[in-house]
C-alpha cells in the first residue's frame, strides 16, 4: 500500500463514489497506481464488505465532523469530494461540508509543500489535487433571476472557497442524471398512457445528459490521468447536450412499440409544481426544481460551454442516452 497513491473517495458505496472506485480498479494501470480509501458512514454494512474484498480501504467517516475528515485525508494524494444537499436541503449545512473537507486537504497540501522546503523530498505525500464534485451558481450565472437554485449555488460556493484557499484542484460539474428521465419525468401519462416526457422548458432546451452511475469514474479517472492539464478547471460531466424532442426520438428508436405515441408535453410552472407537490415534495423543493428547469433554456446548464475539452481526457466513451435507455431498469419489459 505505501509504494501507491492514496486516492480518498467520499460516498464510496453510492452511485457517484462508486462509479470512480469501479474506473479506478478496472483499469489495470489505475488499479496499479493507487490505493483506494473509500469514505462511508458504516464500514460494516454489505456494501462496505463488498468493497474491502476488492481490496479497497473502508473508512468511516462523520462528514459534518471536521476531526474525521482529517483523518480521513491523513496521507492521501488525491481526493474525490462530493455532498448530498438533497439528504437535508440546508445550503449552508452543504457549504460548510465542503469547506470542511478543503480545509483538511489545504492542511496536507501546506505540510507536503513544508516538507519538501525543508528536506528537499520529492512530492511522495500529501494532498496534491482535490477533485470538488461541483456545479455553476445558479443565481450568478441568471445576474438573479433564478436565485432559488441551492444545490447549484452551494456547490460553486465551495468551488470559490477551495479557489481562493490554493488547493491543488479541478472541479467536476455532474450533468443532468439520465436516470431521472424514464420512469421518473418520462412515463406513461393519461389518458391513453402515451409515453410522454414532461417538463416546464421549451422543447429545444439543450439539456446536458450523463450516467452518473457508470461515467463519473470515467471522467474522474481522466481528471487525474491528466492532473497538469486540467488542475483550476472546470471538467464538464456530460456525454452529449440533447433536446427534449431529441430524448422522445431516441425513445422512439430504442423502444419503437412504446415509442409509437410518445412524445413531449411542455408543462407550466403550475402544472409541474402541482406534479411534485402530488408526489409529497414541500414547497421549497418545487420551488428549487422548478428553477432548476427553467434557467436552462435561456443560460444554459454550463453556461452554454462547449463539452469537447472535457471529452479529450476520457480513455473510455461516455454512455450514450440510447445506451442508457437499453440498460434501464425502468423500462425493463418495455418494447
Amino acid at each position: 500500500m505505501a509504494s501507491k497513491k492514496i486516492l480518498v473517495v467520499f460516498g464510496a458505496t453510492g452511485n457517484q463514489g462508486g462509479s470512480v472506485v469501479d474506473s479506478m480498479l478496472d483499469d489495470p494501470v489505475t488499479a496499479k497506481e493507487f490505493h483506494i480509501r473509500g469514505i462511508t458512514r458504516d464500514p460494516s454494512k454489505p456494501n462496505a464488505k463488498a468493497l474491502e474484498a476488492r481490496g479497497v480501504e473502508c473508512v468511516a467517516a462523520d462528514i459534518d465532523n471536521k476531526e474525521h475528515i482529517q483523518s480521513a485525508l491523513k496521507d492521501a494524494y488525491a481526493v474525490f469530494a462530493m455532498t448530498n444537499y438533497w439528504e437535508k436541503m440546508d445550503p449552508e449545512l452543504e457549504t460548510n461540508q465542503g469547506k470542511s473537507i478543503a480545509d483538511a486537504a489545504r492542511v496536507g497540501y501546506h505540510h507536503l509543500i513544508l516538507r519538501i522546503a525543508a528536506d528537499n523530498q520529492s512530492q511522495e505525500a500529501g494532498v496534491q489535487h482535490l477533485i470538488w464534485s461541483s456545479l455553476l451558481s445558479v443565481t450568478e450565472l441568471t445576474g438573479g433571476k433564478f436565485s432559488g437554485v441551492e444545490h447549484f449555488d452551494s456547490k460553486a460556493a465551495v468551488e470559490k472557497y477551495i479557489r481562493e484557499i490554493g488547493v491543488p484542484a479541478t472541479f467536476f460539474m455532474p450533468g443532468f442524471f439520465m436516470s431521472n428521465i424514464p420512469g421518473g419525468m418520462m412515463r406513461p401519462a393519461p389518458p391513453d398512457n402515451d409515453w410522454t416526457l414532461a417538463l416546464p422548458m421549451p422543447s429545444d432546451t439543450p439539456i446536458p445528459l450523463f450516467d452518473s452511475g457508470d461515467d463519473t469514474g470515467k471522467f474522474v479517472k481522466g481528471i487525474l490521468q491528466h492532473r497538469s492539464e486540467v488542475l483550476g478547471k472546470q471538467i464538464y460531466g456530460a456525454t452529449a447536450y440533447y433536446t427534449p424532442d431529441q430524448i422522445v426520438s431516441i425513445f422512439k428508436g430504442v423502444k419503437p412499440e412504446a415509442g409509437k405515441s410518445a412524445k413531449f408535453s411542455q408543462l407550466s410552472e403550475e402544472v409541474y409544481k402541482g406534479m411534485l407537490a402530488g408526489a409529497g415534495m414541500p414547497k421549497k423543493a418545487q420551488d428549487e426544481l422548478y428553477e432548476n428547469m427553467a434557467f436552462m433554456h435561456d443560460y444554459g446548464y454550463y453556461g452554454k460551454a462547449e463539452l469537447d475539452e472535457s471529452h479529450s481526457i476520457l480513455d473510455e466513451k461516455a454512455t450514450t442516452l440510447a445506451e442508457f435507455f437499453q440498460k434501464a431498469k425502468a423500462l425493463e419489459g418495455v418494447n
